[in-house]
């Protein structure tokens, strides 16, 4: 009779222990994790958060494994336990019931029982005689033979359960517990599960890629939008979208890019409204220039030839009276008419100073608008007593072809204006941080008047030009113009 009684399949012998070699392990480095995290920057972010949500559903199934690798090892040393006690006991019996039969013949009738049997469930049964020869083994496990798990895996699962030996005469029968065949079944279901595992894994991470990338749409409309917004497209509006955090963000943007467009308009209408103004107030000016030109050059000279011709009249009747004394009153009302029209045409006709600064202000204005990337500090301190028109026509020129030659030649980051009486002249000072010169005046066709049409300019007016390289680098041009050569607008008149 052949008893066998496989448990979870027949195994193989296993009573010379298992060998196992555990995995080397890794260790982290700086270059490793920067080269991660490069790698990690150059996705997209529902690729992230779908890799960090599948990373962390493959966390919990190796937690899940851990305490499955845990139970089935308990479950294979219970049975296996349970196993070996029963073929031990059924041993007991087989040779209880070998003292019926004669002495001589128990050898033979043992060996024949052993080979009939062949394995005790899964147990491996040796019979050795009193010398220690080993006269029958069982044979391997016809389950799943020829096939073995890793040693890592089967020492996670190594019961190792002590050999059971029983005597009959001069033979000793030793039962070995083998549970390589149930590890070996445990082995193929984590197989099994780490295939539906991965298959898990995949669909999750596309899943959750998909579902992202479908949320996530609309924030390729919101780049958009603050691409158009940033290049100017102040128009650009956000539809509201279903999502509420989305929703926020677009309800966020529309009312910066309302409040940005009112701000926009507000400025246009302020810059339309300052640039009326300066028309206007040219044409204004413009104006009472004409207007004083007119009364200077009609009623003023009227009247002074009226007071000549009066006065004449007074140096010659001098002994008639009825004509001496109202040609003196014509003089005194003639001389108080010439007051009123010289407060007339001042009034008409501020000082040139006065016209120089604020001429001077706009100028500089404008060019800080087309040049922004150049940083300008003035300082403008011309005083009280006025100039004459040829000095503030020369000053607006000099300043003019200065900062246009720091543009085209200087390559200059900052410039620095300074207009001030110095003594008895007026001294303009242009320095700019740039390359510098060759120290000769520049005749470079472009140039308007050049380094040496300022010059001759400053030179008609009784002053002098001078430049130089400061200390620090750069360029410098100081214009001195003499007192001598300011005089006031109403002396002119006269």
């Amino acid at each position: 009779m052949r008893f066998q009684m496989p448990f979870r399949g027949e195994r193989t012998p296993s009573r010379h222990g298992n060998s196992f070699v555990a995995p080397a392990t890794a260790k982290g480095s700086g270059g490793a994790v920067e080269a991660r995290r490069q790698w990690m920057g150059g996705l997209s972010l529902h690729t992230r958060v779908g890799l960090v949500l599948t990373l962390l559903a493959a966390s919990l199934l190796v937690v899940l494994a851990a305490l499955w690798l845990h139970g089935t090892r308990i479950s294979i040393h219970e049975e296996g336990e349970a196993a070996t006690r029963v073929s031990e006991q059924w041993l007991r019996a087989v040779l209880g019931e070998m003292y019926d039969v004669p002495q001589a013949s128990r050898g033979a009738r043992l060996l024949g029982m052993a080979r009939a049997i062949g394995r005790v469930r899964a147990n491996e049964l040796e019979i050795r005689v009193t010398d220690g020869e080993i006269i029958y083994r069982s044979p391997a496990p016809t389950y799943k033979a020829g096939r073995s798990v890793p040693d890592w895996f089967s020492a996670l699962l190594a019961t190792n359960l002590p050999a059971r030996s029983l005597v009959l005469d001069d033979y000793t029968l030793t039962l070995y517990p083998d549970a390589s065949r149930s590890i070996l079944d445990a082995w193929d279901d984590l197989a099994e599960m780490a295939g539906w595992a991965l298959a898990l894994l995949g669909l999750l991470f596309v899943a959750t890629r998909s579902a992202l990338g479908r949320a996530l749409r609309p924030l390729e409309q919101i780049m958009g939008a603050l691409d158009r917004t940033g290049r100017g497209r102040f128009d650009t509006r956000l539809p509201l979208f279903s999502t509420p955090e989305l929703g926020r963000i677009s309800y966020a943007f529309n009312g910066m890019a309302d409040r940005l467009g009112e701000a926009v308009d507000e400025n246009v209408r302020l810059e339309s409204d300052r640039e009326i103004g300066r028309r206007l107030q040219g044409r204004l000016e413009e104006e009472r220039r004409l207007i004083a030109r007119e009364l200077h050059d009609e009623l003023a000279q009227g009247i002074t030839a009226v007071r000549a011709l009066a006065g004449a009249i007074v140096q010659r009747t001098s002994e008639v009276p009825s004509l001496h004394i109202p040609a003196r009153s014509i003089v005194a009302v003639t001389g108080e008419m010439q007051d009123g029209v010289r407060n007339i045409l001042h009034r008409l006709r501020p000082a040139a100073s006065e016209g120089l600064g604020v001429m001077l202000e706009r100028q500089l204005a404008g060019w800080r608008e087309q040049h922004p990337e150049i940083i300008l500090e003035a300082c403008l301190d011309i005083g009280e007593q006025p100039l004459s028109d040829e000095i503030a026509a020369a000053v607006l020129r000099i300043v003019q072809e200065g900062l246009t030659n720091i543009v085209r030649h200087a390559g200059a980051s900052r410039v620095a204006l300074s207009l001030e009486r110095v003594g008895s002249a007026l001294q303009l000072t242009l320095a700019d941080n740039g390359r510098g010169r060759s120290g000769q005046p520049s005749l470079q066709v472009g140039c308007g008047l050049g380094l040496a049409g300022m010059g001759e300019r400053i030179a008609a007016l009784g002053g002098h030009l001078q430049f130089d390289t400061p200390s620090g680098g750069g360029f410098r041009i100081v214009a001195s113009l003499p007192e001598a050569a300011t005089q006031s607008s109403s002396e002119k008149d006269e």
